[in-house]
């Protein structure tokens, strides 16, 4: 008595395997740019926010943060620069190059700021709740 045997079984197993090296594959090979873009994140999350002064301009112009946060402005100019928010919340000496000013930000809220000295420079930190997205 002789049996055939359905192939069909054994290609599905070989075509699921083969699938199966095929991504181990791809994955093998973006390992490396996923690793970098989450060294990337970590790096974010672990330095403070900065906004940097360059150019007679505020970068990012607006900056969301979360209640508690500690900003930093950092003169990149050639300039001197002075941040003041426009609800009088706080203000910094005048910026030389390289120096920088910190504020940390207690409530939810938006708080515009200009430079003082050129007043056409703007900029906005948005604060929300913490744990709110």
């Amino acid at each position: 008595m002789s049996t055939t045997r359905n192939p069909a079984p054994r290609c599905r197993r070989i075509v699921l395997l083969l699938i199966a090296v095929g991504v181990t594959g791809l994955l093998a090979a973006a390992l490396p740019e996923l690793t970098a873009a989450g060294e990337a994140v970590v790096a974010a999350a672990a330095s403070p926010p900065t906004v940097k002064i360059d150019n007679f301009a505020f970068a990012p112009a607006t900056l969301t943060v979360t209640a508690g946060t500690t900003v930093t402005w950092k003169n990149e100019d050639d300039s001197p620069h002075r941040i003041g928010d426009k609800n009088g919340t706080f203000k910094s000496a005048a910026l030389d190059t390289d120096d920088t000013f910190s504020h940390t930000f207690a409530a939810p809220g938006e708080y515009p700021y200009i430079c003082t000295i050129h007043p056409y420079m703007v900029g906005k930190i948005v604060v929300k709740r913490a744990g709110s997205s």
